[in-house]
C-alpha cells in the first residue's frame, strides 16, 4: 500500500489542493480581490453552477479561499483568497509566465 504523501511531500500536497479542473483559474480570478458567485461564473462561462459551487466548497474546505456572507436581502456572498491562498499568487504569476511562453512556442 502506497503511503499518502499529502502533508509530507510539497509537490503531492500542492497537487491535491489544486486538483480540481478549475481550481487554478478560480484562484487566478480571486487574486484580484473579492468576487461574487455570479460574477465569477460570468468569467467562466463553460462552467456549470453546480461545478463552480462544488469547486468553491472544495477550495474553502482546504482553506485556500474564504466565503463571506453578508446579512442582507437579497443575500450577498463574496469569495476571496485566504491568507494562505494569497501566498499562491507567486505560483499563479509563474504559471502565467510559463503559459505565455508556451503559447508563443505553439505559434512558431
Amino acid at each position: 500500500m502506497e503511503k499518502d504523501l499529502f502533508g509530507a511531500c510539497p509537490f503531492a500536497t500542492a497537487q491535491r489542493l489544486i486538483q480540481g479542473k478549475w481550481a487554478v483559474l478560480i484562484m487566478h480570478h480571486l487574486s484580484c480581490g473579492p468576487v461574487r458567485f455570479n460574477e465569477l461564473q460570468r468569467k467562466m462561462p463553460k462552467m456549470t453552477h453546480a461545478t463552480l459551487s462544488n469547486q468553491l466548497k472544495q477550495l474553502e474546505s482546504e482553506g485556500l479561499i474564504v466565503r463571506k456572507e453578508y446579512p442582507q436581502i437579497p443575500p450577498k456572498v463574496e469569495y476571496s483568497l485566504s491568507e494562505i491562498g494569497e501566498k499562491f499568487n507567486p505560483v499563479l504569476e509563474s504559471i502565467q509566465k510559463w503559459g505565455l511562453e508556451y503559447i508563443e512556442y505553439l505559434n512558431r
